[in-house]
Order: C-alpha cells, then structure tokens, then sequence
C-alpha cells in the first residue's frame, strides 16, 4: 500500500506486556500536527502536481486560511465552473453606528446539472465572494433533467412573498424566464422551460427559491409536504401517498436506496 503523508502522519508508542495486561498494547495520536498544515505544505513544495488548493496570485499570512485553500478540487475544475451572482449592499445598525458591508449570492454549476448555492458577506467584494464561492461548490449537488435539456414537471413554490412557477417545455423552446431564473438554469444545464414570478420580484429571494426548487426535496416523506412546505395539520383518514404522486409534487425521481 502507498504510503499517505496525511493519513499515515501519526505518533505512536508501544506498551508491551506486563503484570496488568498479557497483551503488546500501541497507542497512535493523529492530526498532530494538523494534516491541514502537512497539507499547504505538500501543495507548496510539489510544483509538478496539480494544485489542490487554490492559490491566489498574492500570498499573505492573512490568506493562509481562506475557505478556498481546503477545498478539494483541482484548480482547472474550479475554473471551468459557471457562476450567476448577485450583489447588494447591506447596512448593520450597532451602537456606535452602521457597519456598511457587501452581501453576495452566488450560484455555481457545471451547466450539465450539476448545481449550488453560497453566501458571503464582507467590507469589500473581493472577500464577499471569497466566502460565497467556497460555500457554493461545497454545496453542489446533481438535479434531476429530463433528456438532460429541462424539468420533469412543472412545479410551484413560495418563498417569502415570492410566488415561482416552473413548466417544461418542448425542445427548441429555449428559456422564457425572469432574467434572475435565466441565469440560474444556464448554470445547471436546464435549456427548455418558462417561468412566472408573481409578487415580490427581489433578486435575492427569486435566486434562492429557484435553486430550492431545483435541488432534490429537502423534507422527508409525510414530513410536512415533501418540497419545503409545512403540509397539513390533520392527516386522519388520509393513507400513504404513493411514490408517483411523491414525485409529481417534488418534480424528481425517488432513488430507492435498498440493497
């Protein structure tokens, strides 16, 4: 087996046998030191190796523990990802004044399904985005598309006092959408659909419940309503709902995970 210099980076001691115990004992300590420091030191020393870390092009003490410098992933993969952001200025009312600060929304895809969502906030862009990106590609995750061009089903949900319909559409359709929805499918993948926003048309809610609405449900089965919702009060009289209508409503398949 080859040797890992994260993994295998431990200290050890051996006990052997003795009065209270027939048996050689070893006692192994790892992640001292941290395999997180091996690890910038590795990346910093093999310059033949792809990077797996992003290194920015001014190296500081201060940016020794960026988010971005612990994700896991290829530089050129980071590169080639799609990105549909959206930027506001936000105000912190404190005792000794307002704190002015950038908020930033990203969403991040390989615009083949592949889809997820961050948020960053910082005195300046640069280190709002810093904080949003990272988050985005953690939370990638592959949304359901039907002959890899639109959605399933059409779908409905309401966030805040944003209401968002989605409907699929014929090949060749193209995206009919609010410009906030459009950027958002581009960076999935998603080539045919429409969309209509009623109410509050605020980016910022818009972007946030398209991409819930996309990736898979995140509420259990007779847990609320299985897309987001709180569902009904009183389920007496009411028996299991099946698996087709469970996928009409979240607009995906259910993956059965038995073996």
């Amino acid at each position: 087996m080859a040797h890992d210099p994260l993994l295998d980076t431990h200290e050890s001691k051996t006990f052997p046998p003795s009065k209270h115990s027939p048996y050689t004992n070893t006692v192994i300590v790892r992640n001292n030191p941290s395999f997180f420091r091996i690890a910038r030191e590795i990346a910093k020393n093999d310059k033949d190796r792809d990077e797996m870390f992003l290194v920015d092009e001014i190296e500081s003490s201060t940016d020794a523990m960026k988010p971005i410098k612990f994700l896991h992933v290829p530089t050129n993969q980071l590169q080639k990802l799609y990105r549909a952001q959206y930027v506001r200025w936000v105000k912190q009312q404190t005792g000794k004044g307002k704190i002015e600060r950038y908020s930033v929304l990203i969403v991040v895809g390989n615009g083949r399904g592949l889809l997820g969502l961050g948020e960053g906030k910082g005195l300046d862009y640069m280190s709002a985005v810093s904080k949003a990106f990272p988050q985005a590609v953690r939370n990638m995750d592959y949304i359901e598309r039907f002959e890899d061009r639109t959605i399933w089903t059409e779908m409905e949900t309401k966030f805040g006092a944003t209401r968002i319909i989605l409907r699929p559409r014929p090949v060749g359709f193209g995206l009919a959408t609010n410009p906030i929805i459009h950027e958002v499918f581009k960076v999935a993948g998603i080539k045919d659909a429409s969309a209509k926003v009623w109410g509050s048309r605020n980016p910022y809610h818009v972007m946030k419940a398209v991409v819930r609405m996309l990736l898979p449900g995140h509420m259990p089965t007779l847990m609320g309503n299985g897309i987001g919702g709180q569902g009904r009060t009183m389920e007496k009289g009411r028996e299991m709902r099946s698996v087709m209508e469970i996928e009409r409503d979240r607009g995906r398949r259910i993956v059965p995970l038995h073996t």
